[in-house]
């Protein structure tokens, strides 16, 4: 014998109208007790409504798109007669109360509006069974068996301290499959209505990161970094909001990427330019003439490519296993260029090639191109060694973050006087500061000392440009 009940939406406080985004059963499916058959979700925050026991779904009320209220029905559901027959789901308790499977202070995500929260029971034996009835939440046992795996590659994000804006957009069944594997939601591109985050689409983003070489499986899963803290700037004062600019909100990706997996070390020292300004400022006349400006920033391009062609690990990048080096042939150098939406590195190409005034006539150009925003894919690719200029500006001394996929950049400041011994008296010399950042697996501190001061010498006798 069977019966057959209302599964009806909970109380889900003052919300109204919230839409139906995702539908998770069919009718005739069998479902278990606490099983999922529709999410909904307000402005603020997600639900489920599960069933209340086990039984067969005879009939969907609700369809994707569809807006109910507290009480709606969702379902009917047949039951075997003998089981108790609850009329409608469980009300969530409260957010700030936590329940039995949560520690206080604990929560699966922003819970900004009631929610089912589900009970932990004894589970009965279970004959064995070749595959999970269907809409059964199970996880795969070969998810299962790489769940420990997985656990120390990505990171496990909780988000109770998150604004929901910012929250990845899925629901919490899939937020639990994620967390059980251990996936960063974040990382994850949904494929669902709306760019919804699917089940499906975890299990590929996991099967990805397994795939994925040593090196890019460490740098993007393996530092466990706490989210930033949601603060309410309006409670101390008046407060505006600016957004960032398109560069600087894909550039602020690289910068962090870069700084955190790669082993930054910072070499110092000063280069005495007296002459090199002596020259440059002899033979300003004659760029403008052609129309640029000559600059320091052309000599520091010649100096580097000398330097790289004198210690060629500085000319590398670490290939996708983090075991090779590859050695580059070609010197293109990077040239970071200040723009009103924020920093862009072109690159100028083959300077090994060129002499002083051509590369000041390139840089030139591109600095325009760049500030017009006029730069092409393969203006910002290829480069060999960067380079960071902030000698019209001012400082002493800086640590500029390296250009993956390079090994070093180098930090330049404002050039100044300076009492130099010169071995029987001081005299007053131009002593411009460099900064050079390196990629400590593949540089080490003595090669990138020797790298530095071989490069503050070629600056130091302009002669030694032309060899």
């Amino acid at each position: 014998m069977s019966t057959t009940i209302e599964i009806k939406v909970p109380d889900i406080g003052d919300f109204t109208n919230i839409p139906v985004i995702e539908v998770l059963v069919s009718a005739g499916d069998r479902v278990k007790a606490e099983d999922s058959l529709v999410t909904l979700e307000s402005d603020k925050a997600s639900m489920e409504v599960p069933a209340p026991q086990a039984g067969v779904i005879r009939e969907m009320r609700l369809k994707l798109n569809d807006t109910v209220s507290a009480g709606d029905v969702v379902a009917i559901l047949e039951i075997e007669t003998g089981q108790e027959a609850g009329v409608q789901a469980p009300a969530a308790p409260a957010a700030s109360q936590p329940g039995p499977s949560q520690q206080p202070g604990q929560q699966s995500g922003p819970q900004l509006a009631p929610q089912h929260v589900r009970q932990p029971e004894p589970e009965p034996e279970r004959q064995p069974q070749a595959r999970p009835e269907a809409g059964s939440k199970e996880v795969a046992p070969e998810a299962a068996a790489a769940s420990a795996t997985l656990a120390s590659q990505l990171i496990a994000q909780g988000y109770a301290a998150v604004d929901p804006s910012l929250v990845p957009y899925a629901s919490p069944s899939v937020r639990q499959f994620a967390r059980e594997l251990g996936a960063d939601l974040r990382q994850v591109k949904g494929t669902g209505t709306n760019g919804r985050i699917v089940q499906q689409d975890v299990t590929s983003f996991v099967k990805s990161v397994m795939t994925r070489p040593p090196v890019e499986r460490a740098s993007q899963a393996g530092f466990e970094l706490a989210p930033a803290p949601v603060v309410d700037f309006s409670r101390f004062g008046e407060i505006s909001e600016q957004p960032l600019s398109r560069i600087q909100k894909i550039s602020a990706r690289h910068l962090h990427r870069n700084w955190v997996s790669i082993p930054h070390v910072t070499q110092h020292d000063a280069a005495d330019v007296t002459d090199m300004e002596a020259f440059r400022k002899a033979h300003t006349a004659e760029a403008e003439k052609q129309g640029f400006k000559l600059t320091p920033l052309v000599f520091l391009i010649k100096a580097s490519v000398a330097a790289l062609k004198k210690f060629p690990q500085f000319n590398a990048s670490l290939d996708a296993s983090g075991e090779n080096l590859i050695l580059k042939k070609y010197f293109n150098i990077g040239i970071a260029v200040d723009t009103p939406e924020g920093l862009v590195v072109p690159v100028l190409r083959e300077c090994n090639r060129k002499n002083i005034m051509e590369l000041a006539k390139e840089l030139a150009e591109v600095s325009v191109r760049a500030r017009e925003q006029k730069l092409k894919l393969q203006d910002i690719q290829g480069g060999c060694f960067s380079i960071s200029s902030l000698g019209g500006i001012g400082g002493t001394g800086f640590t500029p973050i390296i250009n993956a996929p390079e090994v070093a950049i180098m930090g330049v400041s404002r050039s100044g006087i300076q009492p130099v011994w010169n071995g029987k008296s001081f005299e007053p010399r131009l002593m411009m500061p460099l900064s050079v950042s390196y990629d400590h697996r593949v540089i080490d501190g003595a090669t990138a000392a020797r790298f530095t001061r071989f490069l503050g010498t070629q600056l130091e006798d302009l002669r030694l440009l032309t060899l």
